[in-house]
């Protein structure tokens, strides 16, 4: 389980990743890189991490599903993920 507060930084770094989206896309496009580098650095969209939507994990994220293999595995089993079938794990 993931601390409340790195979930809180990823949260704080999406909302500034969204704040700042249109603005970085038109400096891009301008090609004025000296006014880029001199917005904030989580406002990038590469910063951010994917992390699982149940257990917060960073590690073993499958981002087809939005939730990491260990939460993956233990929904499988249950059968709350349609198609999907128990093979030799």
């Amino acid at each position: 389980m993931a601390k409340e507060s790195m979930k809180a930084r990823e949260v704080k770094r999406q909302k500034m990743v969204d704040k700042y989206a249109e603005k970085r896309l038109r400096l891009k496009s301008e090609g004025n890189f000296e006014a880029l580098h001199k917005l904030p650095k989580n406002s990038s969209a590469v910063r951010l991490h994917n992390r699982c939507s149940q257990s917060g994990r960073p590690k073993g994220f499958m981002r087809q599903f939005g939730v990491s293999r260990i939460v993956f595995r233990e929904m499988a089993s249950a059968g709350l993920i349609p198609g999907i079938k128990k093979a030799s794990w």
